[in-house]
């Protein structure tokens, strides 16, 4: 059974920065695409940011565009999502999750196409 755990969620003000890990607790974690997702009140779970097994192809949210990042680190099994400008319309509980897909050239946006997912962690963007 695979794992995931984020951390670094908080109260923040706009403008501020922020970075959220997500550790996973995969023995091929190199073979899982990752994800981010977020969750406002009252609203859909929306793909926020992905990456592909090897990292060469990542997606991003047009309302993310320019100010967030996603990067996976292989060797301690972990995925990391920086975070910068952040408004309050960011106000949200951010979910890790993991995918399969070894050797697949797409990073994955349907949550229903994810295979694992950790339990979110609260950012709250303050005005």
């Amino acid at each position: 059974q695979v794992q995931l755990q984020e951390s670094g969620g908080g109260l923040v003000q706009a403008g501020d920065s922020l970075t959220l890990s997500c550790a996973v607790s995969a023995r091929t974690f190199s073979m899982y695409a990752m994800a981010w997702f977020r969750q406002a009140p009252g609203k859909e779970r929306e793909i926020v940011a992905a990456i592909n097994w090897n990292g060469d192809t990542t997606f991003y949210a047009d309302s993310v565009k320019g100010r967030f990042t996603i990067s996976r680190d292989d060797a301690k099994n972990a995925v990391h999502l920086q975070m910068l400008s952040l408004k309050p319309e960011d106000t949200a509980v951010y979910f890790c999750a993991a995918d399969f897909s070894p050797g697949i050239d797409i990073a994955p946006t349907n949550p229903s196409g994810m295979d694992y997912w950790g339990k979110g962690t609260l950012v709250t963007v303050s005005s």
